[in-house]
């Protein structure tokens, strides 16, 4: 079972962590029940010991934090397909982890944090707003005022993945790992939530999104969001 960051639609899940997760979960072809999760709803996953997803229930087990997640999944599941292709793999998709939590998730915020608000409960959208404005300092609407001119700044930034995958399908290689996940994670809280287009149709970053859609029989590309 996974608590799963909802919007106003339980189907709109759009948390960048819990899209880790989701695509772990399905590369090692286990099944899970997701539970549809809202921002104000801490009482309902304080079993847990804290107040974020995601919130994975396995048995008796309960963990949350998406990279603690994954690390167990390995642990716990090591006769499926593996998240990381070994120990060294996986000291290295931690600094993909680190990378796309303190550059990537930033520079996506800018472009898509206002557009976020009207995804979700009223209820949940007054907590949204107040939580977020504290943390920047800023109303959300003068948060992303400058995003069209900042566009070509964001782009430059995703310059490491474009690198990443000259003469590869994924990030990590032929096929997709962890490391995919962690960074379409985040492409998948844009594409949850935002109209607004983040990349060129012909950037290599695009057609890596577009395999990432695909996989796992359309996990993604099924879910609710926006085509751009």
């Amino acid at each position: 079972m996974l608590y799963d960051l909802a919007g106003a639609d339980p189907a709109l899940r759009f948390s960048p962590f819990c899209w880790r997760t989701r695509m772990a979960l399905a590369h090692k072809d286990l099944d899970v029940e997701t539970i549809p999760w809202r921002l104000t709803e801490k009482d309902r996953i304080a079993f847990s010991g804290q107040g974020l997803v995601p919130v994975l229930v396995d048995g008796a087990r309960s963990l949350h934090d998406s990279w603690a997640i994954a690390e167990y999944l390995e642990d716990a599941y090591p006769h499926r397909p593996s998240l990381f292709g070994g120990p060294e793999a996986q000291a290295l998709t931690r600094f993909v982890n680190g990378w796309t939590d303190s550059i990537l998730h930033p520079w996506i915020a800018r472009m898509v944090v206002r557009d976020l608000l009207d995804c979700l409960r009223s209820e949940d959208a007054g907590y949204f707003r107040e939580s977020r404005e504290k943390r920047f300092g800023m109303t959300l609407e003068a948060f992303v005022a400058l995003r069209a001119e900042q566009l070509t700044d964001f782009r430059k930034a995703l310059q490491p993945v474009r690198l990443a995958l000259r003469g590869q399908a994924f990030l990590c290689g032929e096929a997709p790992a962890y490391a995919d996940y962690i960074v379409f994670g985040a492409f998948m809280w844009a594409r949850s939530v935002s109209p607004f287009r983040l990349l060129e149709t012909d950037d290599p970053v695009h057609a890596w999104r577009g395999r990432m859609l695909g996989l796992f029989d359309g996990l993604a590309a099924a879910a609710p969001g926006h085509n751009v």
